[in-house]
């Protein structure tokens, strides 16, 4: 669970980005623009909170691990626009032990949706996050991932948006109890929805390690999460036009 320091190439056609999360590795297709295009990327700024995440507060000011959090070349990687639409994929019917897939999952989601506004969505083209009960893909010299996160596309959307999608897999063969199970999509969740790094902690829910019992959703997690949301990003502003 190494953290990897971002690298970003800008090109209108090609946007290649490393982030954290088990090493992941994002490419970039523009969609809606040509691969010729050499518009600059939006400047970076800061969204409106989100009705939810603007009322927490933690009286017991517990702190937040939000130093762990790198941005990448185009900001934060935050959602703009809400409710942020999941896919979840149909559980791996042939691996034993994956029959709760989707129950597991639908309660991670609905961990994290009192902070940030999610929805279902069974249109898995038009979903910002997908989940797939699916192996991770695995890399050369890297050890076997039971799950992982990837911030797959980037993207110009009909409003002229720089806009991401994520992709969640969650190996079938994942050992653990279910408890392990859905500490483990709460945690992939919780890279997705933007918190692009590690806590230290082993009492927060994006703890690096898996821990014999699994952390809830900490009043740390959504303090970071709220700190996330409150910084500059290019995702979700519009493309400046290209003046003669």
């Amino acid at each position: 669970m190494a953290l990897t320091v971002p690298r970003v190439f800008w090109r209108w056609g090609l946007l290649a980005v490393l982030v954290c999360c088990f090493t992941i590795v994002v490419h970039v297709l523009p969609l809606g623009a040509s691969s010729t295009d050499d518009r600059p990327a939006p400047e970076p700024q800061i969204h409106p909170l989100p009705v939810s995440l603007a009322a927490w507060e933690d009286p017991a000011q517990q702190g937040d691990y939000f130093d762990q959090i790198k941005p990448n070349g185009v900001g934060y990687l935050v959602w703009s626009e809400f409710p942020i639409k999941v896919f979840v994929g149909p559980a791996a019917a042939s691996v034993p032990g994956s029959t709760g897939f989707q129950q597991t999952t639908e309660a991670a989601i609905a961990a994290w949706e009192p902070y940030l506004p999610l929805a279902f969505t069974q249109e898995q083209s038009t979903a910002d996050i997908i989940i797939q009960n699916q192996k991770p893909e695995s890399r050369s010299g890297e050890r076997v991932r039971a799950a992982e996160t990837r911030c797959f596309n980037l993207y110009v959307n009909e409003r002229n948006q720089l806009d991401q999608r994520c992709t969640i897999n969650i190996s079938p063969h994942q050992p653990g109890t279910q408890e392990h199970k859905m500490a483990s999509v709460r945690h992939e969740l919780g890279h997705a929805l933007g918190i692009w790094g590690h806590s230290p902690s082993e009492t927060d829910a994006l703890y690096f390690a898996q821990v014999r019992t699994p952390a809830g959703i900490s009043a740390r997690d959504i303090n970071t999460l709220k700190r996330i949301y409150q910084q500059p990003t290019r995702l979700g502003w519009p493309l400046p036009s290209v003046t003669e």
